[in-house]
């Protein structure tokens, strides 16, 4: 069973930085797929950024050019590197795990319809 956590959430000024992490225990292999999803109050979850096993990125619209997405195999953590923070990307944050270490081809907008595992979520608060 792989267990996600999720760390470095916070509150922070528009035009800040917030570096998020996602340490995964539990796993024996590489997962096809990892990402990062929101939810903010009232509205639905968004994927947020996306990267497979070869190091390919994807990215909401919303989130290019300020957010990064990068994995550390060794240390089995994903991070979510985020700059430029704008108001309207308060929202708790979720990191997700494909349960599969094949399959097709992996981007944020695709993720949501995979096997998934989840972390329990980081608070994110931007203020104006």
């Amino acid at each position: 069973q792989v267990q996600l956590v999720e760390s470095g959430g916070g509150s922070v000024q528009a035009g800040g930085s917030l570096r998020l992490s996602c340490a995964a225990s539990g796993a024996t292999y590489r997962s096809i797929c990892m990402g990062w999803f929101r939810q903010a109050p009232g509205k639905e979850r968004e994927g947020v950024a996306g990267i497979d096993k070869f190091g390919s990125t994807t990215y909401a619209d919303s989130v290019k050019g300020r957010f990064t997405i990068s994995l550390d195999n060794a240390k089995n953590t994903l991070y979510l590197q985020m700059n430029a923070l704008k108001p309207e990307d308060t929202a708790m944050y979720y990191c997700a795990r494909d349960r599969r270490q094949w399959g097709p081809t992996c981007t944020i907008a695709t993720m949501p319809r995979r096997p998934l595992d989840w972390g329990q979520g980081t608070q994110v608060t931007v203020s104006s």
